[in-house]
């Protein structure tokens, strides 16, 4: 059975050959979040679908919420599928006084009734130590690798790109696999979400750049990682990331810029702001997941 309010599950749903539970969520005029579960899920395994986007918080709690309406419900398993894990980048405390958020989510999600939790493309890989129960972190490298030699014109004149030093065991990974070469970004920071100065390691002259990530927030560093990589002589710019939060001014900042394409999964519904930037493109995961579900559920 599958408990949803992203819209991502539709297609993973048609998958599977489940229809979607009937789940009414709504507000309070206090705003208190209230869930009910329009049918019996009594001995049933329950996949509730939810991820870390938009109004976040509210998303938050209603997974939370509908997790422990389940649990109270007497379900026999309960699996949060976030495919977008909720303040991920909050995984460490990295100054006096900051609190590893990523931490605190790992442990709501618990304590609301969860048995096992499956997401995608965790930021640090060490938050599935976080849990206290069985986590399956899924990968978006094959789903990409699958577009690049599919939708890349010359992709193999290309050359794979990191924008920071922490992303460059993903682009490594990719690059081996497509047997290219590899660059990698030096970037400097004023404070989060703003950067000062970027320096390239590497020759991308002539060369076709892909940029990957695994978050792309309000783009300002695929922006000017384009402009760094342009500059140093490349023939065309792409970036591909697997969540695409595309928050602030992400849609003109990639409007503006010189990257031919923006390439995100669906881990985060999209499809409003693809009205407003043709520059973005879409990676479904949904067979990735659906895939993850049917294994789970099958054992």
């Amino acid at each position: 059975m599958l408990l949803s309010l992203a819209l991502l599950v539709r297609r993973s749903g048609r998958r599977l050959g489940t229809e979607l539970a009937n789940v009414n969520v709504s507000k309070y005029s206090n705003q208190e979040t209230a869930v009910t579960i329009g049918e019996s899920v009594r001995d049933e395994d329950v996949y509730v679908i939810q991820s870390g986007c938009g109004e976040i918080n509210d998303h938050l709690m209603e997974m939370l919420i509908m997790i422990s309406a389940c649990k109270t419900a007497s379900a026999r398993r309960i699996t949060a599928v976030v495919p977008c894990f909720p303040y991920a980048r909050q995984d460490r405390k990295d100054k006096s006084r900051a609190p590893i958020s990523a931490k605190l989510v790992a442990n709501m999600l618990t304590v609301a009734g969860a048995d096992h939790v499956i997401t995608m493309d965790l930021h640090a890989s060490q938050i599935q130590g976080f849990f206290d129960c069985p986590v399956d972190n899924l990968y978006g490298e094959p789903s990409v690798l699958r577009y690049i030699r599919e939708n890349v014109p010359d992709w193999r004149n290309a050359i794979i790109v990191s924008p920071d030093a922490g992303g460059a065991k993903r682009a490594t990974s990719i690059a081996d696999h497509l047997d290219l070469d590899f660059a990698l970004i030096h970037k400097e920071r004023k404070k989060a979400n703003e950067v000062s100065r970027m320096v390239l390691v590497g020759d991308v002259t002539d060369k076709v750049a892909i940029l990957v990530d695994d978050m792309a927030d309000t783009c300002g560093t695929l922006g000017l990682a384009a402009k760094t990589l342009m500059e140093n002589g490349a023939s065309s710019v792409y970036a591909i990331v697997i969540h695409g939060v595309l928050s602030g001014k992400a849609l003109e900042v990639i409007n503006d810029s010189v990257l031919t394409r923006v390439v995100v999964t669906n881990t985060i519904p999209h499809a409003e702001k693809k009205k407003l930037c043709p520059k973005l493109d879409t990676i479904d995961v949904s067979a990735v997941l659906s895939e993850a579900i049917r294994r789970t559920h099958n054992g």
